[in-house]
């Protein structure tokens, strides 16, 4: 039998003793509420014997300066060793199963702090698969899925995982998005749901369907952009006429489709929930923040958790449009949003797996604009300068590039904006084109939009906080990020209380100032490190709206001292301030698979193979990219004594995997470890993934 051995506790510090006296503490403290009875066996926590022992692999434990381990016993949910394949053999009795790892590296579950996890699922619908196609090319796509799938006249059909950001080059035939969709269907209201969640496009038989913020349907034209949609135009792409293009994004697509939002085909996802959790297990992950959980996505996690199949531990970032919840005199009913936000949260309070103790606000949009279209659609991030008006051209392969830019302060200008009403027609909007080689709209000075107003913002920040609420706002333009901060560090000033695990996610424009905020604020920042590389296809859309730059290769979109290369993604700068980098897929954006190991690898190449990297001085090492899935992820979802790194005492969270990271990146070949796979994965000491074998 075992001793007792909470009275005392080892102080062996040796390599082979991996478990710390903290993590000891917290292990006895469960053993005198259940009653176990546990000895140390040498350096280590042991029981008579364990349930699994797993032998001579390469454990990367993810505790701060301690050696890589050889075995782990786990007896229950629980790890009971970390050390030698030695010191294992205490731990091995008749009934022991026993693991021979071969050598096999071996990290702590993964966490992902982003990602929107019900719509991670390929379902049987109409998914382009965020494939490059032309706009003639996506109305072929669009008619054959309505052939396919026989939708009924005057239904909705949705496409998923539109590729906003590559390809839609247009033709004569199909000069617009509304024009390629019209021609594809006239009987059918199309929605093209863009693979980042901002995006949209719209046949006209929808854009006819769009109502005001008083429910009448008016749909979206030239004269209710001038009128009852106003505060929508800058999210709602025109054509040279001013007439919609077919593009509607953020908010405007509310007007349209009230679940535009990601648009979870929850109805789908509830016939197979645990598809969800078998995606992400499938990967390593077994820890997950739902980054904007409705309520209606209560339904997907009852339901894996009464089947007996969730197999991660689940925080729920609560989301509730703001808008949604205005009164009649225009002010937001902030009372309403937190007690449905408190009753939300009250149903998991006792919960051992699902929290949900976050709620999500995005502070802005995004920082792509559509070059193809006529004027250009420019980004709606809020940025703290007036974005560039680039002229576009398409080059010999048929790919926009840019040969100029606008005087948006000369004369010109300045007299298009003060005469509006003048260049209305298109016959005047055609004649200017011609003159002067760009569109009258192009004279529009622009700084994008937050997403609500600012004091809207600040306050609810402030009451969330008030409430006990960590809150996780998304932050794209510097003008965001400058606003996320600024009610952050009221609501902390507010409640007195700086240890919320208070989150930003994105951080694509930023300023040195506000990095430095982020530091001093400690917060945990999501960077979805996939996204940090150079692509002349994705720039194109986003930098010359920053920068001025001419042409479209790498080298012409990313020039030396380029201020968008300096401050894109500042991952190492948040770091050395003091944020705390965490990982966050943002699944389904680009892609469904959340691809935790393309994001470990980019964190430290920051660079596609084969190209330049995306300012390699912003680059973090390998420890610090296994941290943002592990432990520093655990420590933002406030698991931290249960996950995130492998000792005595955590639950038995772990991945094996066919490869060695710390090798691969030492080596100087860390691109490598994009193309990890998973062979098992092991959640609370149960095997809930194995590789099919070949």
């Amino acid at each position: 039998m075992g001793r007792d051995l909470c009275p005392s506790l080892t102080n062996d510090r040796s390599p082979g003793n991996l478990m710390s006296i903290a993590s000891l503490r917290i292990w006895c403290a469960t053993l005198l509420v259940t009653g176990g009875t546990f000895a140390l066996a040498g350096t280590a926590l042991a029981a008579d014997s364990a349930d699994r022992v797993f032998r001579d692999g390469r454990i990367y434990t993810g505790q701060p300066g301690a050696a890589l381990a050889q075995a782990i016993a786990v007896s229950g949910e629980r790890i009971v060793y970390v050390g030698t394949s030695a010191g294992a053999r205490a731990y091995i009795g008749p009934k022991t199963s026993v693991t021979d790892l071969k050598g096999a590296f071996v990290l702590p579950g993964l966490i992902d702090s982003h990602i929107h996890p019900l719509d991670i699922v390929d379902l049987d619908n109409c998914d382009l698969d965020s494939k490059s196609v032309t706009l003639r090319q996506l109305s072929e796509f669009v008619k054959g899925c309505i052939a396919r799938f026989h939708p009924a006249p005057g239904a909705r059909v949705l496409v998923h995982q539109w590729n906003y950001g590559g390809g839609n080059e247009p033709d004569a035939d199909y000069p617009t998005i509304r024009v390629a969709l019209d021609k594809a269907s006239t009987t059918h209201l199309v929605q093209l749901l863009g693979n980042d969640g901002h995006h949209g496009g719209f046949n006209s038989l929808a854009l006819a369907s769009a109502k005001d913020d008083s429910g009448r349907t008016v749909g979206i034209s030239k004269a209710t952009l001038a009128s009852e949609l106003a505060g929508y135009r800058k999210v709602i792409g025109v054509d040279a006429s001013g007439e919609p293009n077919g593009a509607v994004n953020e908010d405007g697509r509310l007007l349209i489709n009230p679940r535009s939002m990601l648009n979870t085909d929850l109805e789908d996802v509830l016939k197979a929930p645990a598809k969800v959790t078998e995606r992400l297990n499938s990967v390593g992950i077994t820890a997950i923040m739902d980054a904007m959980a409705g309520v209606d996505s209560q339904q997907a996690y009852d339901a894996l958790e009464k089947s007996g199949r969730l197999s991660a531990r689940v925080r729920l970032a609560q989301f509730w449009d703001l808008e949604r919840f205005r009164t009649k005199d225009g002010a937001v009913d902030f009372d309403t949003i937190l007690a449905k936000a408190k009753a939300f949260r009250e149903k998991y309070a006792n919960d051992p797996l699902i929290r949900a103790d976050f709620v999500k606000l995005f502070a802005d949009g995004v920082t792509e604009g559509n070059p193809l279209a006529v004027p250009p659609t420019l980004p709606n991030a809020a940025s703290l300068t007036p974005f560039l008006q680039p002229i576009f051209a398409l080059d010999s392969k048929g790919h926009p590039s840019v040969t100029g830019y606008v005087d948006t302060d000369s004369a010109l200008c300045r007299d298009v904006r003060a005469n509006a009403a003048r260049y209305e027609t298109a016959g005047a909007a055609s004649e200017f084109l011609k003159a002067h080689g760009y569109h009258p709209g192009q004279c529009a000075i622009s700084d994008g939009q937050l997403q609500h107003p600012r004091d809207v913002q600040m306050e609810f920040v402030k009451r969330a906080h008030l409430a006990g609420f960590n809150v996780h706002i998304h932050a794209i333009g510097d003008r965001g990020l400058r606003t996320a901060l600024d009610a952050i560090e009221a609501a902390r000033k507010a409640d007195g209380n700086s240890k919320t695990r208070d989150s930003l996610a994105h951080l694509q424009i930023t300023t040195p100032e506000d990095v430095r905020r982020v530091g001093e604020q400690h917060l945990f920042v999501a960077f979805t490190y996939a996204w940090m590389n150079v692509s002349p296809e994705y720039d194109i859309t986003a930098i010359p709206f920053f920068v001025k730059v001419k042409g479209n290769s790498n080298a012409a979109l990313h020039p030396p001292g380029s201020r968008y290369d300096l401050t894109t993604y500042p991952v190492r700068s948040v770091r050395d301030a003091g944020g705390i980098l965490v990982g966050g897929s943002d699944a389904p954006v680009e892609t469904r698979d959340p691809r935790p190991f393309l994001n470990i690898a980019r964190a430290v190449t920051r660079r596609v193979p084969g190209q330049p990297a995306l300012n390699a001085l912003q680059s973090v090492g390998i420890d610090d990219a296994i941290a943002a899935y592990t432990i520093n992820g655990a420590r933002h979802l406030g698991i931290e004594h249960e996950a995130g790194s492998l000792e005595a005492g955590k639950s038995a969270d772990f991945v094996v995997v066919d490869r060695d990271l710390l090798a691969l990146a030492k080596a100087g070949n860390a691109d490598d470890i994009a193309l990890t796979k998973v062979r098992e994965t092991w959640f609370r000491g149960a095997r809930v993934y194995a590789a099919p074998t070949r």
